[in-house]
């Protein structure tokens, strides 16, 4: 382990409260935010180091700019300078989403306009995720059977073990239709984190995963069944805060813990707030089991993404060179596609398009997304406003 230095762990926090606190546009700017920082203004790391950091979070599941900060926090002061450099960048929204849930609270949104158009908005801004990943994820035949597999199964089945089972299934056959995969080369790199170390991260990563449904099945305790909600999300979403949309939607209102127009009054908050979107679990856990939720819902939904990430990069630079290991984790990442479109179906689509002036207005606030390339906030906005409007003419 890295020796702590704590000058160097304070000089980690401030900085990453100052990211924290600015860094507004999602995590492709999050990334070009760090890029600014570490990189070019603070020379934490070289630029080949930092495209390589960059690649391999986009590689795991997890709120992929969260994961970079980690990265170069324990890079630069250790395992206690990563969670230093999480808190930083997190903090800020969490705080602010906490406290929006909490002012929230006794107030009757259930029936205004602008919710209903709220609703609307995720369709969108799902549907323009999904899109982006499939593309990605799986662009061949053989992946787009594996989402397709992952879709029809998600849909017919839904259990808390479906998804973990669905990952494995996808998994294996990823690992045997994609021996011969070919891994991009890129550049080695150290990481002040011993292998046994990151073994035990990994298995803790795994363990959970498996562990957390059991245990939820056979306690019935809210806590455990609220951690493992968040846990299975953070461990299990690729391509960053708005692809967790769905799941989280699926984990929490069919279940009756907060009503749909609560879920998407705190989705178009955590829109306004700068730092990663994974954060809006803060805003979920709080409206559940107040301001003590909120940093449960904080700690489970990213505690997987500090394990991966901990727990991969001292592996990396042999793991990245594997085409067992890589194909394995394309199936993976192609069941995921289906996995997200199993939820953008029910409940999003299900609940938000009634009408075809739903339908209608769906498909203008996603070409402001995927078109004309306007800032999220902008097409909350108009969401909210349209959906007053749509709301009066029912």
């Amino acid at each position: 382990m890295k020796k702590i230095d704590f000058n160097t762990l304070i000089e980690i926090l401030t900085v990453s409260i100052k990211l924290g606190l600015t860094s507004f546009g999602g995590p492709v700017a999050h990334l070009g935010y760090f890029h600014a920082e570490y990189v070019r203004k603070r020379k934490w790391m070289d630029e080949k180091s930092y495209a390589d950091l960059v690649a391999l979070c986009q590689f795991l599941p997890g709120p992929a700019s969260s994961q970079v900060g980690i990265g170069i926090g324990v890079m630069r002061g250790g395992v206690i300078g990563g969670i230093m450099a999480f808190i930083g960048f997190t903090m800020p929204s969490v705080v602010a989403l906490i406290i929006f849930a909490l002012i929230l609270q006794g107030l009757n949104i259930r029936d205004a306009g602008w919710i209903h158009g709220l609703k609307i908005v995720a369709v969108a801004v799902v549907a323009h995720a999904i899109l982006g990943m499939a593309q990605k994820l799986a662009p061949d035949l053989q992946r787009k059977a594996i989402a397709l597999a992952a879709l029809t199964i998600t849909l017919l089945w839904q259990t808390v073990f479906t998804q973990v089972g669905i990952i494995i299934l996808a998994g294996v056959t990823g690992f045997l239709l994609y021996k011969e995969y070919v891994p991009d080369k890129s550049v080695s790199f150290s990481f002040p984190v011993s292998r046994r170390f990151g073994t035990f991260c990994l298995a803790l990563f795994f363990g959970l995963l498996i562990a957390l449904p059991i245990l939820r099945e056979i306690t019935s305790v809210n806590w455990i069944a609220m951690f493992d909600s968040f846990y299975r999300a953070g461990a299990l979403v690729f391509g960053g805060g708005h692809v967790v949309l769905p799941l989280l939607e699926r984990e929490f209102v069919p279940t009756g813990w907060l009503h749909a127009e609560e879920f998407l009054v705190g989705y178009g908050a955590a829109q306004a707030v700068p730092g990663p979107l994974f954060t809006f679990a803060a805003y979920i856990g709080t409206v559940v089991n107040g301001w003590q939720g909120g940093l449960l819902a904080t700690f489970a939904i990213f505690l997987p993404a500090f394990l991966l990430i901990v727990g991969t990069l001292p592996f990396w630079n042999g793991l990245r060179h594997n085409p067992k290991i890589q194909g394995a984790l394309t199936g993976v990442n192609a069941a995921v596609v289906g996995i997200l479109l199993s939820a953008f179906y029910t409940p999003i689509w299900t609940s938000s398009i009634m009408e075809p002036i739903d339908f209608a207005f769906a498909a203008i606030l996603f070409s402001m997304l995927a078109y004309w390339k306007l800032p999220p906030w902008i097409v909350v906005v108009t969401g909210a406003v349209g959906g007053m409007l749509i709301f009066s003419t029912y």
